[in-house]
């Protein structure tokens, strides 16, 4: 498959480059990306004949379609292949975010020889210098950090419009898209079975400041002219909201075909069953990337500052009105955001959330410093351990 199909620009050929040289391999150009015999990247083992280098494996960049656990679909332009990390990448990695993910663009070793690719396994030897990434933390975890999509363009945050729409929800959303790097656009499912819209698109409105909102139904097609424009060959994509809200019923009508399973509404509700269970990456007829993922049941804040601050921009311009420049926006005299409050043109839900999100940011900050003293005191006590050894050995 071409890599451009796939997204691949001059930003990730630098990064491909600058990856080939840290491990220690010469640089290529997009077009000789292919095997040995084509000026790729080999990596050789000496002919005891006449002490050549014959390649035996050789390093081309790869996109991650999936992840299974630790294993890993990678798509090259020699086929889509399994892939694993190596054991040097994994030994050297800090953090979760060392690791791949789906959209990763990753530098992957396979067999020269294209007749020996069909079963094997292939080694991730590093991952590209990352445009975006969609974070969450961990469900049911203190300190860890899931991965969700990397390299994305356009993230749809996708919500349905029925009795299940939450704005507060919507604008934990709104944060961690921010945070990513990429451009919220909200989509707003099930027109077809919503009586009255102008109410509840007006409070959409009011929270997502500017960011692009879109009425939809894959039932009727109302709306779906409106998403052409960002699914344009090469940009990639994301559809994340809970369970049931549609994704994989927008997925399946843009593809033109059963891409995904879509799950029965249950009754009463207006909810889907949890249809799609991994992420995974795909081609769109349009030439668009796009990546679909599991419904969220928790949305927990990683680090998120820049994303608070884009989300609530409208509170943080009023801060800066703020007579003092620690205002609390409690009941500090020359307050602008109680002001605004009390006139009415800040809605009192939106500070509630605001705050609350704060609070989020700041506790998990300060368990993040807390794990951090603990692998930093752990550490120094393994290091006065060993010299302790060393000198009863002395």
């Amino acid at each position: 498959m071409n890599l451009e199909s796939l997204g691949w620009s001059s930003q990730f050929e630098k990064a491909f480059q600058s990856l080939l040289q840290s491990l220690g391999q010469t640089g290529s150009t997009a077009s000789n990306h292919g095997v040995a015999e084509d000026g790729s990247q080999p990596v050789g083992i000496l002919n005891p004949a006449n002490r050549t280098a014959v390649p035996v494996s050789i390093l081309v960049p790869g996109r991650i379609s999936a992840e299974h656990r630790e294993a890993y679909q990678v798509i090259t332009e020699h086929g889509e292949l399994r892939g694993q990390v190596s054991g040097k990448l994994r030994y050297s990695a800090q953090s979760r975010n060392d690791f791949p993910t789906v959209g990763d663009w990753v530098a992957v070793e396979i067999a020269a020889d294209s007749s020996e690719r069909l079963n094997e396994v292939a080694v991730i030897r590093g991952v590209l210098a990352r445009k975006s990434l969609f974070t969450r933390k961990e469900a049911g975890n203190t300190y860890g950090e899931q991965l969700v999509a990397a390299n994305l363009d356009t993230v749809f945050l996708v919500s349905s419009l029925n009795q299940d729409l939450s704005l507060r929800r919507l604008e934990r959303y709104l944060v961690m898209a921010w945070d990513s790097g990429a451009n919220p656009v909200v989509l707003l499912t099930k027109a077809d079975l919503c009586k009255e819209i102008e109410p509840i698109l007006e409070a959409v409105k009011s929270i997502t400041l500017g960011v692009p909102v879109h009425v939809v139904s894959a039932l009727t097609e109302q709306g779906l002219a409106h998403l052409e424009p960002y699914l344009k060959p090469g940009r990639t994509v994301a559809f994340l909201g809970s369970s049931g809200v549609g994704k994989s019923t927008l997925i399946n009508w843009i593809a033109g075909k059963d891409v995904q399973t879509v799950g029965a509404i249950r009754a009463g509700d207006g909810r889907g069953r949890h249809t799609t269970t991994v992420r995974s990456l795909g081609v769109l007829p349009s030439g668009a990337v796009v990546i679909d993922t599991p419904g969220m049941r928790e949305l927990h804040l990683a680090d998120a500052d820049t994303g608070l601050e884009a989300s609530f921009r409208d509170i943080e311009a009023l801060s800066a009105h703020c007579r003092y420049r620690d205002c609390k926006h409690n009941t500090e005299p020359g307050c602008a955001v109680q002001e605004a409050l009390q006139a009415g043109t800040l809605d009192a839900y939106r500070l509630q959330s605001y705050r609350k999100l704060q609070r989020e940011l700041a506790y998990q900050r300060r368990k993040e410093d807390e794990r951090a003293q603990l692998v930093e005191r752990n550490k120094w006590k393994q290091i006065t351990k060993e010299q302790r050894g060393r000198h009863t050995k002395r």
